[in-house]
């Protein structure tokens, strides 16, 4: 009888961790993930042992990909935050051919959609109480890419083209009213992600609502606060 196959040795086994032959790219996405899942349930203050072992990888390997733990943070900044806004939001805000609480009901509609998820508003919260300066970035991009832009199609929609010509660059004050109208969108969010209140209320009726009185507001004031508003901020770069 042949012995062949008694002989023939044994195949190898596969290690049980597949995560040892995960190509460059892909573990350091699974790292990233797991980083943005973690800050979002225990905040910054986590040390980096914590979430190597959830992740089920070694600190040096770690560190591989992400030098130091502000280098993970900015990563997950990049990722959560930075990543997700879109130029053609600008784009949509500017054309004029749309009727103005079109544009903004789409732009909420769109940008809430992106960020408005719970890991997004969690790191948000954290990281403001960790004193983290991405928040303050962060709130610095907002303003220059989103609400100056605004400020300029609020000025088009409520002044005379007289006044649009003698009003100074956008306001302090312009730049606060838009925030207003941000802000409460934001503070929906949070009361959806933080706070787990469910306010039986669709986004986009709030959102619609929130449009509305901003913008009936605006209507019988903006030009007196533009004219009442000679301080300017500095020009968005």
């Amino acid at each position: 009888m042949s012995t062949d196959k008694a002989s023939a040795p044994a195949p190898k086994r596969r290690s049980r961790s597949t995560g040892a032959r995960l190509d460059p790219q892909a573990r350091r996405r699974q790292i990233l993930d797991a980083a943005i899942s973690y800050f979002s349930e225990a905040g910054f203050s986590v040390q980096t042992r914590e979430l190597t072992r959830r992740i089920g990888v070694s600190q040096p390997l770690l560190y591989r990909y992400f030098p130091s733990k502000q280098d993970l943070i900015e990563a997950v900044f990049e990722e959560v935050f930075l990543s997700r806004l879109r130029d053609e939001w600008v784009t949509q805000l500017r054309d004029r051919s749309v009727a103005l609480r079109e544009r903004l009901m789409l732009f909420y509609m769109q940008y809430g959609k992106m960020t408005y998820r719970p890991e997004w508003i969690r790191i948000y919260m954290y990281a403001g109480l960790a004193g983290e300066r991405l928040n303050r970035d962060y709130l610095t991009l907002v303003r220059r890419k989103l609400l100056h832009p605004m400020c300029v199609e609020f000025r088009e929609e409520f002044l005379s083209a007289g006044q649009r010509e003698l009003a100074g660059p956008v306001s302090a004050r312009e730049i606060e009213l838009a925030w207003n109208l941000h802000g409460s969108m934001f503070y929906w969010a949070v009361r959806q992600n933080i706070f787990g209140a469910r306010a039986g209320l669709a986004f986009e009726t709030r959102t619609a609502d929130a449009i509305d009185l901003f913008l009936a507001g605006a209507q019988k004031h903006y030009a007196s606060i533009v004219a009442r508003s000679p301080s300017p901020t500095k020009a968005p770069r």
